[in-house]
């Protein structure tokens, strides 16, 4: 590591303390531009990441609401405008006890790569509360929206700042944000997405991610020759990046003999398909957060406080949360025969666990470039908001086939440029970060 970038680590570890997915991201996106700070001194003289790790704006704010027993609750709201170098801030709202500042800062700073990689006019945000929609009625859930968003709306518009869904943030709370948003403004506008296709919503969009993730994974095995038709995957969480993930590489011929909760993983060697794929949908609706209910319903073996990494597989598609996936989990995979893992999630992978897969020279992609057919799909929807028409899914579908092609495409001639073939970490980063930075020197001090 040279000089500069360990200083630059220090310092945002030194400036941002007690947020260690934040300085992991950095690290991770920092380690892979040495070559191109060494090519490019222009960079380091404009201080290009040192403003690049800075959020053009942090917004925290308190969201009061009422539970149904009339008792006042207070969470806290956030939203992290990291940079809109290439267009208006994107990213989702996350709804979980688990949410602070430093996991919504990691998010938006990987949010901005992932949207440059996407080739769509988008710069980087995210955002959220600490509010668990788990186990709350509707109305808690619209109060606790409507509250939240009669704070955030001053801070978001469509040519500002478009959230989105993320963990705790489906259909449901989509509808009461906008619906409070649209109150508030008195405009209907693409402000959000996410939407329900009947009021500007995009077709696939729920599935998008976990198809992107397979699209991808599809284009990895192609390199070495490889189909994904008749391989094993395994697949973590349940929710809609895995569903979506399993919908695909079943329809793409591959058999998925995993998902996972936070209670544990179910392990279905006939595969997850028909009535299963179905079955997660009930699963998620019934707020239960509970994978055992699967292996109960379909009579499989369940291993409760684990993770699926254990299984024989040859592709492993990480779909829950960051940092799922360790060292130690990595070298079972590796033992086991796995030859790709492709992520869903955003950096469900340790630093120790990349480091091992790029050492054993399988295929390994970082979520900003194989799980970004979420925030694609979004930028579709917005596109399809400004020209107030709908696409068909197969229109959507076959666009979002083709930016996850591009996307594979610029990481692999860009690893190759960079003289580091077949390696999507640094691939996806320089490709991300040149198009961003070269926006902020052309645009001056911003």
């Amino acid at each position: 590591m040279s000089e500069y970038v360990n200083s630059l680590i220090t310092l945002v570890k030194t400036k941002n303390p007690s947020e260690p997915e934040f300085h992991q991201a950095v690290q991770e996106v920092t380690e892979s531009l040495e070559i191109v700070l060494e090519r490019h001194p222009e960079y380091r003289s404009a201080k290009i990441l040192e403003r690049m790790v800075e959020p053009d704006r942090v917004i925290m704010f308190r969201v009061p609401w009422i539970d149904d027993q009339g008792e006042f609750n207070v969470n806290r709201g956030f939203r992290i405008q990291m940079n809109n170098a290439i267009g208006p801030y994107k990213g989702g709202l996350r709804f979980h006890p688990s949410v602070n500042l430093g996991i919504l800062k990691f998010l938006a700073f990987e949010q901005v790569f992932k949207n440059s990689l996407t080739t769509l006019p988008m710069g980087g945000g995210k955002g959220g509360s600490d509010f668990d929609p788990k186990g709350k009625s509707d109305m808690e859930v619209m109060r606790f929206c409507q509250s939240f968003m009669t704070e955030l709306f001053r801070h978001v518009g469509p040519d500002i700042d478009i959230p989105a869904g993320d963990i705790g943030v489906g259909a449901r709370e989509i509808g009461y944000l906008f619906g409070q948003y649209k109150r508030l403004t008195r405009e209907f506008s693409g402000v959000l997405t996410g939407k329900g296709l009947s009021w500007g919503g995009s077709r696939i969009r729920p599935e998008a991610t976990g198809f992107g993730v397979v699209y991808f994974a599809q284009e990895m095995l192609k390199t070495r020759g490889i189909s994904i038709e008749g391989k094993k995957v395994a697949i973590s969480g349940f929710g809609n990046v895995a569903w979506g993930a399993v919908l695909k590489a079943t329809e793409l011929g591959a058999t998925v003999v995993t998902l996972s909760g936070p209670d544990g993983f179910v392990h279905d060697e006939q595969g997850v398909k028909g009535e299963k794929i179905a079955f997660m949908l009930e699963m998620r609706a019934s707020a239960r957060d509970s994978v055992q209910d699967y292996a109960t319903r379909f009579k499989v073996p369940f291993y409760p406080g684990k993770h699926p990494w254990s299984v024989k597989v040859d592709v492993a598609l990480p779909c829950a949360t960051q940092n799922e996936l360790n060292a130690g989990d990595a070298r079972e995979l590796l033992a086991n025969g796995c030859i790709c893992v492709c992520e869903g999630a955003n950096m469900p992978t340790t630093l120790e666990g990349v480091k091992a897969f790029l050492d054993a020279n399988i295929l390994y992609s970082p979520g900003k470039a194989s799980n970004a057919g979420g925030v694609a799909t979004s930028g579709l929807e917005m596109s399809q908001n400004s020209m107030r028409f709908t696409w068909p899914p197969e229109e959507v579908d076959h666009r979002l086939r083709q930016i996850m092609h591009d996307i594979h495409h610029t990481c692999v001639e860009t690893a190759r440029e960079y003289g580091i073939p077949g390696n999507y970490v640094t691939g996806a980063n320089i490709a991300g970060f040149l198009k961003v930075a070269n926006a902020m020197l052309d645009q001056g001090l911003v």
